[in-house]
């Protein structure tokens, strides 16, 4: 049996990251502020952070993300050959991560236990790949793109968010429009302050 899930922060207005993304500022102007919860200082954090912070970071059998997610990298990876992702040595991953790109590129084996590969296919490929490699239980890491797509393809069995009490006004949003646009139902919440966590399932 496969199992899909999701888990990402995101502002008051819905979006995951901010304006604006560059090398300098990978999130956006405000993106960093989705995040204090989990990356602040440990003084502004409660146990209820903690929790969802375990929550966040428990090993999954592997992992789909976007190329937006893994770096900065436009067009041909030849522009920043050397490039291993945001992590350094090593990922929090310490899985399998497949890594959606128009751009051929061979597998980098880092640190702990992760290997990006690299997956020209498209989702439907990457995601095959990423159960195949983790026996079926899958995270898209993100970023927006990424959650998406699982969003549209119908593949998605659970979202988490953690609802920053901030307001954007503008970036990259994780929901479809349309008749792709999800149904979700609360299944586990938690409050702290720095965000309201939610733990939905995705009705099909």
């Amino acid at each position: 049996m496969t199992f899909t899930t999701a888990h990402m922060s995101a502002s008051l207005d819905g979006f995951v990251a901010g304006p604006e993304q560059s090398l300098e500022n990978p999130l956006g102007k405000g993106g960093p502020l989705l995040h204090r919860w989990h990356m602040g200082p440990e003084s502004e954090r409660d146990e209820v952070d903690a929790e969802w912070t375990r929550s966040l970071l428990r090993p999954r059998g592997a992992y789909v993300m976007g190329r937006n997610m893994f770096g900065p990298v436009r067009g041909s990876w030849d522009t920043m050959p050397d490039w291993k992702g945001w992590w350094g040595d090593e990922p929090p991953y310490h899985a399998p991560v497949f890594v959606l790109t128009h751009h051929a590129h061979e597998p980098i084996e880092m640190d702990g236990g992760t290997t990006f590969h690299f997956v020209t296919e498209g989702f439907a490929k990457a995601l095959e790949l990423a159960r195949e490699a983790g026996d079926g239980d899958v995270d898209i890491a993100g970023g927006a793109s990424a959650v998406r797509q699982a969003f549209e393809a119908g593949e998605l069995d659970e979202l988490t968010l953690d609802i920053a009490p901030v307001v954007l006004g503008g970036g990259e949003s994780i929901f479809p429009a349309g008749e792709a646009a999800p149904r979700l139902e609360i299944i586990e919440t938690g409050v702290s302050p720095l965000a309201t966590h939610i733990r939905y399932r995705v009705l099909r």
